[in-house]
């Protein structure tokens, strides 16, 4: 006996492809993808990065779906999960993961596929709540304010004290600070709660002062 009549007739002894075991696959099979497609609409609405990545997006779905279809193929068949098992164990991912909040919804996408595949729908609702309303409300803090990199140019030591002066009361770090002969430049991290930049006009207006850059800054503040 070869092997491929072999696996074929260990699949119909199993009964893996009864009327019960499709409808529980088709039902699997759907939850993941509109799993899949949450998760996707939740990492497009949320996402604060620098640059939104679309294909990572889709990936998101696919990885969803693929999961499901794995946990499916393993307890359904014995000799497909030894099959699976040693497939898996060669992968290797290579991707680098620029943001940690990636990794939030890339284990978001390979659970809820996991639990969509072992027939577990009220988990997959329950935890699809409780990851929206957490990103929600992480979101809404990290909207009250912003962090910018203000980068100026001067000439003269009067002109970087008043570069300081003109952010008052806001709360900044000196990033870096760089002298060329006569003219310096300075990089600072400052923290705006709200989209107030009265400080750049107060910048443009010192003397000694070339020219000021505003860049936004999506790293961590702690302060």
């Amino acid at each position: 006996m070869s092997v491929q009549d072999f696996i074929k007739k260990s699949i119909l002894e199993s009964g893996a492809f009864d009327g019960a075991s499709i409808t529980s696959i088709i039902l699997g099979l759907i939850t993941a993808l509109i799993m899949g497609a949450v998760i996707y609409l939740v990492y497009s609405k949320f996402y604060v990065g620098v640059i939104y990545s679309r294909s990572f997006a889709v990936t998101l779905v696919g990885m969803t779906l693929l999961t499901a279809m794995v946990t499916l193929a393993i307890s359904t068949n014995i000799v497909i999960s030894l099959g699976m098992v040693g497939a898996l164990s060669i992968v290797r991912f290579r991707t680098a993961i620029k943001d940690p909040m990636d990794l939030l919804y890339i284990f978001w996408a390979i659970t809820s596929g996991i639990t969509a595949g072992a027939e577990m729908y009220l988990l997959v609702v329950i935890t699809a709540v409780v990851m929206i309303a957490m990103i929600a409300l992480f979101y809404r803090k990290q909207q009250k304010g912003r962090i910018y990199i203000v980068v100026v140019h001067y000439t003269g030591d009067k002109a970087g004290d008043d570069v300081i002066r003109a952010f008052g009361k806001m709360k900044y770090f000196i990033k870096s600070k760089t002298v060329r002969k006569e003219i310096t430049e300075i990089a600072i991290e400052i923290y705006c709660k709200k989209n107030d930049m009265f400080f750049m006009d107060k910048i443009k207006n010192i003397e000694g002062v070339d020219d000021a850059t505003l860049i936004q800054y999506n790293g961590e503040y702690h302060g």
